[in-house]
Parts: C-alpha cells; structure tokens; sequence
C-alpha cells in the first residue's frame, strides 16, 4: 500500500505519496491551513484517496536534536489527526514521523538548480520537503 508523507507548517502542510511499490515519491499538493480540525481532515481525505496505510510527519527538530516550538505544533497536529482517524474508523493507519531537519533548505536548493522562480518556490517548496521527506523514509524500509 502507498505512503503519505506531510511536511506541516504554520500556513501551509506539503503532501506527497508514494508509489504503489513504496520506491518513489511524488509531490501531491500543498494545503493552505485554515484550522487544525479542517486541515486534519483534508488529509484523511487524501489519506483514503490514494489509499495510504502510513501517513508520514516530518519533524521539525532544532539541529542539535531537541524540539522547537514547531515540533510541539506537530505532535499537536499528529494527535488530531490521530483523533479523527479512531473516529472514522481509520485508527489501522500508521502515524510515523520522520526527521525532517534541513529538509526545505534542500527542497529550496532542488527547485533553484531547476531554475525555478522566487514567487513558484514559495508555493511548491513545502511540497517538495514532504517528497524528500517520503523519499527517505522509503529509502530506510529498503
């Protein structure tokens, strides 16, 4: 079964899935945030619609490995969707995160050396840090 990672922000989360071999990934969307509840369920949507059965979470930890004040935000955000998904009869879809530290510096470099313009970047990025986010934790079930 496919994979869908989140690379959740204050304003945006970037999503992508992998493929049904679990060997790529690919950019799916990124959602504007309007409210944790909201949000949450924007991705069940996703999570039903590519039929996922791991959704996985960056985690935005500081360099030398301790949490930040993002990082509260996302296990805020993990145990909401976590929530919604008991409540809706999803509660077999793993929840994992996956280290996600300089994760958008490197999508930012991707998208400049693909000569992508400032105003594109800043709509894509988040989108391209939950692909390499993926890309990696697929990369370690190998």
């Amino acid at each position: 079964m496919k994979k869908l990672a989140l690379d959740v922000g204050d304003k945006t989360i970037g999503v992508a899935v992998s493929d049904a071999l679990n060997i790529t990934a690919q950019g799916v969307t990124t959602i504007e945030r309007i409210g944790i509840r909201k949000d949450s369920g924007k991705v069940m949507d996703y999570i039903k619609e590519f039929d996922c059965d791991t959704v996985v979470i960056g985690l935005p930890k500081r360099l030398d490995g301790t949490d930040s004040p993002q990082t509260e935000k996302v296990y805020e955000f993990k145990t909401m969707l976590q929530n919604k998904m008991k409540s809706s009869g999803m509660s077999h879809i793993k929840i994992e995160f996956y280290d996600e530290r300089l994760t958008t510096v490197m999508a930012e470099k991707i998208l400049i050396e693909a000569d992508v313009s400032r105003g594109k970047r800043k709509k894509v990025i988040d989108k391209q840090a939950a692909v390499i986010i993926l890309q990696g934790y697929l990369d370690t079930l190998k």
